[in-house]
């Protein structure tokens, strides 16, 4: 996708498992790296990418990002599964590069609104909700992917 002051976001691949199994390890969700091979080839296919940060050694960040229609909008609806930024990333915009590259893949999938599935428990999640221009709604976070003119 595209690079900022070192940093490469781009489609996460099978064979980057072995370092994103090191990064969900180190924030506390360990998941085998043959799985997250066999989930990431699933995503490739499907409706929605994986998206990593990366500066050196392990990845810095994911955000997995789905897409669907609904029944009230005539565009898709884009979800963010996940976004998980390494600790000694945080607080450097890794999450907001990996926000906005999400943000453009939901565009150029048709999507008129992006949501953040977390849980408003976390840690400094609302606040960077709230900076990142998403307000709560429903148990996620919202904001729409165009100005309205």
């Amino acid at each position: 996708m595209g690079s900022r002051y070192g940093l490469e976001i781009r489609s996460a691949l099978p064979a980057d498992a072995a370092g994103l199994a090191e990064l969900l390890s180190a924030s506390g969700h360990p998941v085998p790296s043959h799985v997250l091979a066999e989930q990431l080839e699933v995503l490739r296919y499907g409706h929605g990418t994986a998206l990593l940060a990366l500066e050196w050694g392990p990845p810095s960040g994911i955000v997995v990002l789905h897409w669907y229609p609904v029944l009230e909008q005539a565009s898709p609806v884009a979800q963010i599964t996940m976004l998980l930024v390494a600790p000694d990333g945080r607080r450097r915009g890794v999450g907001r590069q990996l926000l906005k590259a999400a943000s453009q893949a939901a565009r150029m999938a048709g999507c008129g609104t992006i949501q953040l599935l977390a849980a408003t428990e976390e840690t400094g999640l609302p606040e960077f909700c709230g900076a990142t221009g998403f307000v709560p709604s429903a148990g996620c976070f919202v904001r729409p992917l165009r100005k309205k003119g």
